[in-house]
């Protein structure tokens, strides 16, 4: 017994002296696994125990125990002491100098579509009207039918475009909306809305896209006149786009609308003398207008001798384009940042 005691006395004192002269560590992780491990010396003197007497055991195992318990405190204290120091390399090394000059944060700038949507329905909110959404999924019903364009109306044919199936297209105009606003007024009050949103025609040059957003109105009530209807596009006219602009009407033909008008405005470049923007005209086209047509009162359950009213829409692209000066439809489309980077400055 006296042996296996003086033999627990030299392994302690050697792991002592490992311990203490560990640098890092990964040496001290060492000594734990060669003297304390599964496979360690002093455990294996607890493996023998069954080779004792009885009464050697418990001696045995007390000293082993004690001898366990000293190196486990010594060792737990040289972990703390080495994962301080790491702790104190790694400040060290990583430590930033907040004296530098910062690196500038890029931000984001909202698109131009985006600005000009906020514009146009802050305006027309402004003005007492309500914005109104619809599917981008539409019937023919909606699309054509209610807006006195039937099945086979040769109108149908410049917007025939993107079928899903043959009663189902992708919108090719926000006016489905406006149809949509009218069934859905049950009381037949009036009405006064915009429908901004996206549509889809089968189109793709510099000035067309076979995407493309739009912004539609409509106003019905009694007593609604052209008069109402040139005062509320020569306010939204010259918001958008110059307060001196002047507005020219000129007839032309929409099956929703009658009598329909194309609206043109004087040339914000030039100021009517003529350049390459108007073509040397002196006048830019905008958008088309007109008094709401009776059979689309009567389709949607107005009264056309009771109710009038009047529609316009344009192409909020176009107004992008004519607003910042963008010369193909296609840069609003493509996200390049290189372009969209450019309106960051309007939010300075």
């Amino acid at each position: 017994m006296e042996e296996k005691i003086s033999e627990i006395s030299r392994l302690k004192e050697l792991a002592v002296s490992e311990i203490q002269s560990a640098t890092n560590a990964k040496e001290l992780d060492e000594v734990r696994v060669k003297y304390l491990g599964k496979k360690g010396e002093l455990t294996s003197i607890l493996r023998s125990m069954g080779s004792l007497a009885p009464e050697e055991r418990p001696v045995i195992g007390g000293k082993v125990n004690e001898a366990r318990d000293e190196l486990e405190v010594l060792i737990k204290s040289g972990e703390e002491k080495f994962a301080k120091q790491e702790l104190e390399r790694k400040l060290k090394e990583e430590t930033i100098d907040i004296t530098l000059p910062s690196t500038k944060v890029k931000r984001g700038s909202k698109h131009p579509l985006n600005r000009i949507i906020e514009e146009v329905e802050d305006l027309f909110v402004s003005m007492g009207y309500d914005v109104v959404a619809g599917p981008e999924l539409e019937t023919d019903e909606y699309c054509f039918e209610r807006l006195n364009l039937p099945k086979g109306h040769p109108a149908r044919d410049m917007q025939d475009s993107f079928y899903i199936t043959s009663e189902y297209l992708l919108r090719t105009q926000t006016s489905a909306v406006q149809a949509r606003a009218m069934m859905a007024n049950e009381e037949k009050s009036p009405i006064r809305i915009i429908c901004p949103g996206k549509t889809y025609r089968r189109d793709d040059d510099a000035t067309h896209s076979h995407q493309f957003s739009q912004v539609e109105g409509l106003v019905i009530d009694k007593n609604i006149s052209l008069a109402d209807l040139k005062g509320t596009l020569e306010v939204f006219v010259r918001k958008m786009l110059g307060e001196n602009l002047q507005l020219r009407f000129r007839p032309s033909y929409f099956p929703f609308t009658e009598p329909s008008y194309e609206v043109d405005v004087s040339c914000f470049k030039c100021g009517g003398k003529g350049c390459n923007l108007c073509k040397l005209t002196g006048w830019i086209e905008v958008l088309g207008s007109g008094m709401v047509h009776p059979n689309v009162l009567k389709m949607n359950g107005y009264d056309p001798d009771e109710y009038t009213g009047f529609a316009f829409g344009t192409g909020l692209d176009r107004l992008a384009m004519f607003k910042y000066g963008i010369t193909d439809i296609r840069l609003l489309y493509q996200n390049d940042v290189r372009f969209l980077s450019q309106f960051d400055r309007l939010d300075r």
